[in-house]
């Protein structure tokens, strides 16, 4: 896949890296006396001045509700929201503006599918396939749907701490009881990258439907749903230098017509008497109450800025920290590293020998390096490693290799420490 057909925007032909930090004021700090080096991308994104304008200029100036009002500031709030679903889908290549529908994220778009799409085509006897590295974004409502229908949840599994899926008898796994095969496409604490399009084909020429968690990706690398094959895709725009709170789900639109709503109220019905009611088509009729108008906003800022990057280099700079980080930490004695030795997403998540990962990124955090400690919403992923939590590094554009070394002089810190 090539960045020409999805980044609208051309991009210059060099990319000083080190010089986009100052699109972000929030890295211009310092944090316990130390300059910041804020490694926790995978959890949230930092956001650049050109998204922080676009949402104070929505509330300075357009600030209204949207479709339900004929006024000038209601016509302005509705053609920017409209205006940032038709960014949405040249941002994933849909094939309609109508095949986004806004949420507040992956967790409440995977929600959405497991309860308006899941309660009406799932049944009693079917198999919804996941595989063992998901975050629990793209388990928990799964299980709670075999809960309520009598299906039942199978794994693909991943090949101890180089993180890979074994997909050797990938074609043996999608029998005819399998529905669902959702997956994510980059792990979270892996830095795998999941073949999804691959994947994706498999199942559609057995009738599966697919979903695609695509929260670590969508601002990492160019997206493209239709060459991907997926009948849904879900994203979160905090992750992608966009505001919190808001994301978006894309499905196919001949799902999503078949597909019954997923709450009840203003905006997404045609008509309303006592004991009935007709809904809108598709993406309105995903989309009762007020939506986070300014979310879409300042996601359509941020997907114009990282175009104006280019996803494609976005992703190839990811790797090369990957990779430099994961070679610069291989050294450090008795290190325990997680996921691939090669061809990693930007992060990588580690253990120091007899260092508990939560005392690590607080002694990290005092020395200005914020890493993530914790299970990383991977509670199953990591008992099957025999762990409790790890350590995470997880880089995005504006980080540097300077950085990396930072965080390697204090990790060998912290293991003279703890010996």
């Amino acid at each position: 896949m090539t960045s020409t057909s999805l980044d609208l925007k051309p991009a210059p032909r060099t990319i000083d890296w080190a010089a986009l930090r100052a699109d972000f004021p929030i890295l211009n700090q310092k944090v316990h006396g130390r300059d910041l080096v804020y490694f926790d991308n995978a959890a949230t994104s930092q956001k650049p001045r050109t998204v922080i304008d676009a949402l104070r200029n929505y509330y300075e100036r357009d600030n209204a509700n949207v479709h339900r009002g004929i006024h000038e500031l209601s016509n302005r709030a509705t053609a920017a929201f409209e205006a940032a679903r038709s960014r949405a889908a040249a941002f994933l290549n849909a094939r309609t503006a109508d095949e986004i529908i806004f949420t507040r994220g992956t967790t409440e778009s995977i929600n959405l599918v497991a309860n308006a799409w899941g309660s009406k085509f799932i049944k009693a006897g079917d198999t919804i396939l996941l595989t063992e590295m998901e975050h629990h974004s793209n388990i928990v409502p799964w299980q709670m749907l075999a809960q309520r229908t009598g299906a039942k949840l199978a794994f693909l599994p991943v090949t101890g701490d180089i993180g890979l899926l074994d997909l050797s008898r990938i074609d043996e796994r999608l029998t005819s009881d399998v529905k669902l095969l959702a997956m994510t496409h980059i792990s979270n604490s892996l830095g795998t990258i999941n073949p999804v399009s691959d994947l994706c084909a498999r199942a559609r020429k057995r009738g599966i439907t697919t979903l695609v968690d695509a929260a670590q990706s969508a601002g990492h690398r160019p997206l493209d749903v239709q060459e991907i094959g997926c009948d849904f895709l879900a994203l979160s725009g905090h992750k992608m230098c966009g505001p919190t709170g808001i994301g978006l789900l894309y499905g196919r639109q001949e799902v999503l017509e078949a597909t019954p709503p997923f709450q009840g109220g203003g905006e997404m019905i045609l008509t309303v008497e006592y004991q009935q009611s007709t809904w809108k088509h598709a993406p309105h009729k995903f989309e009762a109450g007020t939506p986070d108008i300014s979310g879409a906003v300042g996601l359509h800022a941020a997907m114009d800025y990282l175009d104006g990057i280019g996803r494609a280099r976005i992703a190839a700079h990811d790797q090369e920290l990957g990779a430099y980080a994961y070679a610069k930490l291989a050294v450090i004695k008795g290190i325990r590293l997680f996921g691939p030795h090669i061809g990693r997403a930007g992060l990588v998540s580690f253990l120091l020998p007899d260092v508990h990962a939560h005392d690590l990124v607080t002694l990290a955090d005092q020395k200005g390096v914020a890493l993530r400690g914790g299970h990383h919403c991977n509670q199953p992923l990591m008992h099957k490693f025999g762990v409790e939590s790890t350590a995470r590094a997880s880089f995005y554009f504006y980080n540097t290799t300077s950085e990396i070394d930072e965080l390697f002089r204090v990790l060998q810190e912290i293991q003279k420490f703890f010996a």
